[in-house]
């Protein structure tokens, strides 16, 4: 690996909807806190979902422990507007603020890109201030990364002069400086997954000077099956082996025989899409994390995802 991911400060984890982002956000928080960093996860859409995968109740804009070292929060931009009018323009009280927040929906609908950089200047504010030695986000999917974490170079090359200049200024300090940042996108081996994280990769080279750290490759199936194998199972399907198999066992076997060649299937099918997603992202680090025959939730399979994530880290 060309930089060690957990070294970084601040890792935005993103993929096509339904590939596992959050259980990876979720999983690299965990380890990164168990190899005793002190760590931050947010989650920006706001679903509600990040306390399951530790067994907490749903978190909130104030960042709450949820296991050693571990500090969970869910992003809400109203109230990272009035954190930040507080602490950058010295306004005493959150009272004398709800004027004006409460035109916030006004003001973010009329100026694109608002929301982006309350978002992304929280996120970066907490690794300029070391408030954590890691941020980690459970970002919005795919479509939409690009855009927000283009949205303050957009701004700065808008405004030459000035307060807002300067707030973006320091954004583009963290976000462009590899060594501190960089994207996690997450796929799937799968045709639309992989598809999706190639033209993202291209996306975020042309349109943004953030780094893509990594690609997680979630749900690998293993190779249960070698070939002597798969042709036992297919010769284990004449009429009279399937009878005298039947007759040992005391039972169907048509069903133990399609389950095997269905993930042979499976198995050779995801093994295509990989070398596709491999093909295109030569340069770029890749690790893979095994199907998890398991409930995906709670802190028992958030361990798991870690404990994978670990190894390929290794």
């Amino acid at each position: 690996m060309t930089l060690d991911l957990l070294d970084r400060r601040l890792l935005f984890v993103t993929g096509k909807g339904g590939v596992g982002k959050s259980t990876v956000a979720a999983g690299l928080a965990l380890l990164a806190s168990e190899r005793g960093k002190r760590t931050l996860v947010c989650e920006v859409d706001a679903k509600g979902g990040l306390g399951g995968f530790f067994e907490v109740p749903r978190t909130g804009f104030d960042p709450t422990e949820v296991t050693p070292r571990l500090f969970a929060m869910t992003m809400d931009t109203e109230a990272s507007l009035k954190e930040y009018l507080s602490l950058q323009l010295k306004l005493p009280l959150v009272a004398r603020v709800g004027p004006l927040a409460r035109t916030f929906d006004f003001v973010a609908n009329a100026a694109p890109g608002v929301k982006e950089i309350l978002t992304v200047g929280k996120l970066a504010w907490e690794v300029v201030e070391e408030h954590y030695d890691l941020v980690v986000v459970d970002s919005v999917a795919s479509g939409h990364i690009v855009g927000q974490l283009a949205a303050p170079k957009g701004i700065n090359e808008l405004v030459s002069v000035g307060l807002v200049r300067n707030q973006t200024a320091w954004m583009l300090d963290v976000l462009e400086d590899p060594a501190r940042t960089g994207v996690v996108v997450v796929a799937a081996p799968e045709e639309m997954p992989v598809n999706e994280t190639i033209e993202l990769a291209g996306r975020l080279r042309a349109e943004t000077e953030v780094d893509l750290a990594a690609v997680v490759v979630n749900r690998v199936l293993p190779e249960l099956f070698g070939r002597g194998e798969e042709e036992l199972f297919e010769a284990l399907r004449t009429p009279e082996r399937a009878a005298t198999l039947a007759e040992a066992v005391a039972g169907d076997v048509a069903p133990i025989l399609d389950a095997a060649e269905l993930a042979v299937t499976l198995r050779r099918t995801r093994a295509g899409h990989l070398q596709t997603l491999r093909a295109a992202l030569t340069d770029v680090d890749m690790l893979y994390l095994p199907e998890i025959f398991a409930r995906s939730a709670g802190l028992r399979f958030t361990r798991q995802v870690a404990e994978a994530l670990d190894e390929e880290l290794s």
